[in-house]
């Protein structure tokens, strides 16, 4: 199977919706097509991981894994449109993001800027209800036997409640009413992250696989294992990366004080007395570029470098030790050109 059948699995779950939208009401069918374009630029990893977990293992429902590789994209897509609006971003990937779009749209209609944000906020939200629910429809309709789905509706369940918990815990930490301990931090990440993102795909693979629990079962291990080891390099990217090339915000994580294992290891450095004074805030580019420059000095990024590399290498143990080569893993969890500067790859 090939990435082409997923992405046709998207984009049919994409059109059909639209289509239901369209008979309902046009504005509504607006919120379908900011949708589509809100999939648009991905690396398309995580239903490329469903469909190499089901190959590795000998599966044999390429249609049925197609279709539920298209919901965990679109599973991936409500997050992210859903975070930004945690956030206040109104950009993604270096362009209008969904709540962008409308707020665009509703100022160039003759909106006021109050009324525009509200427009644009209430977009987002449902445009991403409507992905949560399009991508459990997805899975419900796949194809594969009633066990099977019954199984991949557990863990897409399993997968929701554990990131609503860790984003729900970036924000109560990002209050900066308790300091996160490392342990905390990481535990937020892998449930903010590699619940979804890498264990959800390696386990919904390995069911459509029919594969041993036990296999399933570490294949969740290693996608929790991996899901850190890709927080850790995007909590770098979210500092230290070029927005042109990573289409991610240099400053929100600053702005926003996401208690990050790297702000989380700064906070014990001798550094840290003056890099708080720049948390909390926007930042211009030259304070920017110091606060790079005191978390390298205090050795905040070599730890994160060396941290996200440390769990990188427990999961592909545990992959070696299944008999499972995944190749595109290479290109998921190596340190991404948007990352600039010298350190380990991750």
């Amino acid at each position: 199977m090939t990435s082409t059948d997923t992405d046709a699995a998207l984009a049919r779950l994409l059109e059909a919706g639209r289509s239901r939208a369209a008979a309902v009401d046009p504005h509504h069918a607006n919120l379908w097509t900011a949708l589509a374009a809100a999939t648009e630029g991905g690396k398309r990893f995580r239903p490329g991981l469903v469909v190499a977990a089901h190959d590795a293992l000998g599966g044999a429902q390429a249609s049925a894994a197609a279709e539920v590789g298209a919901a965990v994209e679109l599973l991936h897509t409500a997050f992210v449109i859903h975070d930004d609006v945690i956030d206040g971003d109104h950009l993604r990937r270096g362009r209008l993001n969904v709540s962008g779009t409308f707020r665009a749209q509703a100022r160039s209609d003759g909106a006021g800027p109050d009324e525009a944000a509200d427009y644009g906020l209430t977009a987002a939200i449902l445009a991403g209800d409507l992905a949560l629910a399009a991508a459990v429809r997805a899975v419900a309709t796949c194809g594969a036997p009633g066990p099977v789905v019954h199984h991949l509706l557990d863990l897409f369940d399993a997968a929701l409640h554990t990131t609503a918990s860790g984003e729900l815990a970036d924000v109560r930490l990002s209050m900066d009413v308790v300091e996160a301990t490392l342990p905390e931090s990481l535990a937020m990440e892998e449930q903010k992250t590699s619940a979804y993102s890498f264990a959800l795909p390696l386990q919904a693979g390995a069911v459509l696989a029919e594969a041993e629990p036990a296999t399933t079962a570490r294949l969740g291990e290693a996608g929790r294992t991996m899901g850190i080891a890709f927080q850790l390099v995007d909590d770098l990217i979210g500092v230290f990366g070029d927005p042109d090339r990573s289409g991610k915000s240099s400053t929100s994580d600053l702005r926003t004080r996401k208690q990050t294992p790297l702000l989380v290891h700064a906070r014990s450095t001798a550094q840290w007395s003056e890099l708080r004074t720049y948390v909390g805030r926007d930042l211009d580019a030259d304070e920017l570029d110091h606060v790079r420059g005191l978390l390298t000095a205090s050795g905040s990024r070599r730890f994160v470098e060396d941290l996200a590399e440390e769990h990188l290498k427990a999961s592909r143990t545990v992959l070696d030790e299944l008999g499972m080569s995944l190749e595109m893993l290479d290109d998921v969890t190596t340190r991404p050109p948007a990352l600039a500067g010298s350190g380990a790859a991750a």
